[in-house]
């Protein structure tokens, strides 16, 4: 790739009407012919993560009688602790190599994983840690999103970084509707489904949309061995010669700016992203037990309507992306991202229970105040199977707490729909204009791992405090948590800038 000499200041920033020449021209192109395969690639990973997520817990409940809500918090936090350590790996190899390698490397370990999800039954004992080690292993192979966030950081000028992370996010948050919104079609080939003899599968609605998820991953790797070229620009969007193969660039560039970078800058940020990503991997843990307990869902009932209710925030995210590109620009990052997180603290406190009214209990109905037992048929509701309905009756909080009606919970949703994707969007922004023109792969790495010991905690945390002490408690601590990461951004407010921003403000 040609490198760019021109000193003149008034050099425009790369667009359509940018380029004069031929030779730039097809830079242009390819670079964001590069840029959209990236976009793409967060599109496929988030697909292969929520794709599974609202079908998760039944088809525990279905291959591994010992399973229990507790449980189910390690498995979804598998997926992110697998990214947390894959993260700073592939972010490094990036910084080094062709970032078609560890691509093709992460989607390969992501594809075969989804393959052993789909094959978790099989084993007769122990079906549930099959389970685990496949989601953790398809988490390892997400550690690419590190790679592609770098990428993108490093091939868009400072003024097209808004709008190409808010992008990017938006295919996340396309991957995200697509992926329940495929489950749930396919809930409609039922438990059973049908069996593939000579290659031993179940084709059900558990394993279907792992299957697809691999599919996907053979799609994404064409993509970026056939597309995919290396390009990296300056703030001002002129050409630089790729650091992973020319060390003269990459030498100049740590000289100019390993001690000019603002760490506390970079460790409040990486904060802040732990806490969003925290409290929504809560929230997608939580989603749908909490469904199933508080308005007595069938198994299928809870993957068709969670499914539906995701799809519906991933487009209200989408909105929000184009909503936050515009506001961005006319009142800037940390506005924006203060809002957000004050949204989200909306979100989990209307979700407190409150009231008189109490959950059906497994078993069980409520009759003033005192469980009355109903082992017939009639009181596991009209569904034609036994499957049993309701609060369980080991949870003791059951027999205590409010339910929490529909209303509160869309409402919520909704909430969380609006802070979540604003946050996250203006973090990954934030954090790219913080480091600058140094390249960025091992710093997006280290923010990813942040990101993923969040969706690594975040579900350990609230399956157990929601199992042992209800969910006033668990949602009650979520808000305190969002009321420290808004006095946190208040308190550093001012330290949250651009490096370029910063850089002038320090020579002058």
């Amino acid at each position: 790739m040609s490198q760019f000499v021109d000193s003149d200041d008034t050099t425009p920033l790369l667009g359509d009407d940018a380029c004069s020449d031929d030779s730039q021209d097809e830079d242009y192109k390819s670079r964001w012919r590069s840029i959209r395969v990236m976009y793409f690639t967060m599109f496929l990973s988030s697909v292969g993560f929520t794709i599974v997520i609202t079908s998760l817990w039944p088809y525990l409940q279905r291959i591994d009688e010992s399973v229990n809500a507790s449980f189910l918090g390690w498995v979804v936090a598998a997926y992110s602790l697998g990214q947390m350590l894959a993260s700073p790996i592939f972010g490094l190899w990036s910084n080094h190599r062709r970032r078609m390698e560890p691509l093709v490397c992460s989607i390969l370990i992501n594809l075969s994983a989804n393959i052993y999800y789909a094959y978790a039954y099989l084993p007769t004992d122990n079906n549930k840690f099959h389970i685990l080690l496949s989601r953790a292993f398809v988490g390892f192979g997400a550690g690419n999103v590190a790679v592609v966030r770098s990428y993108v950081a490093g091939a868009t000028s400072l003024k097209e970084r808004t709008g190409a992370m808010a992008n990017m996010s938006a295919c996340q948050a396309l991957g995200f509707i697509l992926g329940p919104a495929l489950q749930a079609c396919l809930s409609f080939i039922g438990e059973h489904g049908v069996t593939v003899k000579f290659i031993d599968l179940q084709l059900n609605m558990y394993t279907a949309p792992a299957l697809l998820a691999a599919a996907f991953g053979v799609i994404n790797i064409l993509l970026v061995v056939f597309l995919l070229r290396e390009h990296r620009v300056d703030e001002h969007g002129r050409h630089l010669r790729a650091i992973n193969y020319t060390s003269e660039d990459g030498d100049y560039l740590h000289e100019e700016t390993e001690e000019s970078i603002d760490q506390v800058a970079v460790l409040t940020s990486n904060i802040l992203f732990f806490i969003v990503m925290f409290i929504f991997a809560v929230f997608e843990t939580i989603a749908t037990p909490l469904s199933m307990d508080m308005f007595a869902w069938t198994r299928k009932e809870a993957v068709l309507y969670n499914g539906i209710i995701i799809c519906c925030i991933g487009f209200e995210s989408i909105l929000v992306f184009l909503v936050v590109k515009v506001a961005s620009q006319r009142v800037g990052d940390r506005p924006v991202l203060l809002a957000g997180l004050a949204i989200i603290f909306c979100g989990f406190f209307i979700l407190l229970p409150w009231g008189n009214q109490y959950p059906k209990i497994q078993w069980a109905d409520i009759k003033n105040h005192s469980l009355v037992t109903q082992m017939s048929a009639a009181t596991l509701g009209s569904n034609s199977s036994l499957e049993p309905i309701g609060c369980p009756f080991e949870q003791t909080w059951c027999q205590y707490t409010p339910v929490i009606h529909l209303a509160q919970f869309i409402s919520s949703d909704f909430l969380i729909g609006i802070g979540y994707p604003a946050c996250n969007v203006m973090s990954y922004t934030l954090y790219s204009k913080i480091l600058g023109p140094k390249p960025q792969g091992v710093y997006m790495g280290w923010l990813t791992a942040s990101g993923s010991g969040a969706r690594t905690l975040g579900p350990v945390f609230v399956s157990q405090v929601y199992t042992i002490l209800g969910p006033r408690w668990a949602f009650s601590l979520i808000c305190g948590m969002m009321v420290g990461s808004i006095i946190l951004l208040a308190a550093l407010y001012h330290r949250l800038i651009a490096f370029s921003i910063r850089h002038r403000r320090t020579e002058e």
